[in-house]
C-alpha cells in the first residue's frame, strides 16, 4: 500500500480571501491521474468521508485535491465556521470559479512543489459540491471522468415563500446543527441565480452537455436531497456513459458523520464503486 504524503496549499478565493486546500499523494509518477474533490453546503475538505475518500484515492494512484470553497465560512484553522461573512456571501458562481483556480493551478504544475501537472483529471462533488462538479465538467474539456454523491439536480432550493422573507430582512439565517452556530445567507446567492440561473447555472443543461463517463449515486434514504434528483440528472445526461447507483439505506451522508466515527455500509459501497470508477477511467 502506497504511503499517502499531504501537502498544503493556498490560493485566493473568488472572494479575493484565502481559498484553503489540501494535496494527497501516493505516487511519485510524472503526470499521473487527479481527481479534485468538491464538498457541499455547510460542509469543508475535512468534514467527516472527504480526508478518507481522497486518502483511498491517492493508495490507488491517484492525486487528491481537496480544497475549501471560499464561501465556506471555515477558517484557517480548517474546523471551525470562523468566517460567517464570506458563508454569507457566497454563490454558486464563486463555487465555480474557485474550483477552476484549484484545477488551473493543478493542471499548470503550481498548485504544490514537485506536484507534476496531471495526465487525466477527474471531477468529485456532493450535494452542492456535486453541482460545482457537474456544471464545470460541461464547459470544460480537460476533465475526464466524473463522479457525485447525493448531487442536486437544481439550484433554486427554496420555496417563494422562503425567498420573499429573505428578501425583507436581507438575509437567511442557516444553522449549523454540529455546533449550534447561526449563521448568515444574505442575497448575493438569490442575485446570482437570478442573472445566471437559467443557463450558467442550470445543472440539467449542464448534465446533457456532458460527454464524459459519470458515475451518479444516491441514497434511497437520503433527507436532504431526494433521489429523485438523481434520476433527473441520470435522464438528462443522454450524451455522456453513465451509471445510477441508488444504495439501499444510503442517507445525503450515507451514515458518516463528524466527527468521524467510522465507516458505514452504504458509505462502504458508495466509496468503492467512486474508486473503482476513477480507477477505470483515469489510471
Amino acid at each position: 500500500m502506497a504511503t499517502v504524503r499531504n501537502i498544503a496549499f493556498e490560493l485566493e478565493g473568488a472572494d479575493a480571501a484565502p481559498l484553503r486546500g489540501e494535496v494527497r499523494t501516493g505516487t511519485a509518477r510524472e503526470g499521473g491521474p487527479a481527481v479534485v474533490i468538491c464538498h457541499g453546503f455547510k460542509g469543508f475538505k475535512d468534514w467527516g468521508f472527504f480526508p478518507h475518500l481522497a486518502t483511498r484515492l491517492a493508495r490507488a494512484g491517484m492525486t487528491a485535491v481537496s480544497f475549501n470553497f471560499s464561501g465556506s465560512g471555515i477558517g484557517a484553522d480548517g474546523e471551525s465556521f470562523s468566517e460567517p461573512e464570506r458563508f454569507g456571501h457566497a454563490t454558486f458562481s464563486n463555487d465555480l470559479a474557485d474550483l477552476g483556480r484549484v484545477i488551473a493551478a493543478l493542471v499548470s504544475g503550481a498548485l504544490a512543489e514537485n506536484l507534476a501537472p496531471p495526465r487525466t483529471l477527474g471531477l468529485f462533488g456532493h450535494s452542492r459540491g456535486g453541482a460545482a462538479a457537474i456544471l464545470f465538467a460541461a464547459d470544460h474539456r480537460n476533465c475526464g471522468c466524473l463522479v457525485t454523491w447525493a448531487a442536486i439536480a437544481d439550484t433554486m432550493r427554496w420555496d417563494s415563500g422562503t425567498i420573499q422573507r429573505w428578501r425583507a430582512d436581507g438575509k437567511l439565517d442557516v444553522v449549523n446543527t454540529r455546533t449550534g452556530d447561526v449563521l448568515p445567507l444574505y442575497t448575493d446567492v438569490l442575485d446570482d441565480l437570478e442573472a445566471h440561473g437559467s443557463v450558467q447555472l442550470n445543472i440539467e443543461r449542464a448534465a446533457r452537455a456532458l460527454a464524459v463517463p459519470w458515475l451518479i449515486v444516491h441514497g434511497d434514504a437520503d433527507e436532504s436531497v431526494p433521489v429523485t434528483d438523481a434520476i433527473r440528472l441520470h435522464k438528462a445526461a443522454e450524451n455522456a456513459v453513465t451509471e445510477l447507483i441508488v444504495i439501499e439505506g444510503g442517507s445525503h451522508t450515507f451514515g458518516a458523520r463528524h466527527p468521524w466515527g467510522g465507516s458505514t455500509p452504504p458509505l462502504n459501497e458508495a466509496m468503492d464503486l467512486s474508486v473503482a470508477w476513477f480507477s477505470r477511467h483515469l489510471l
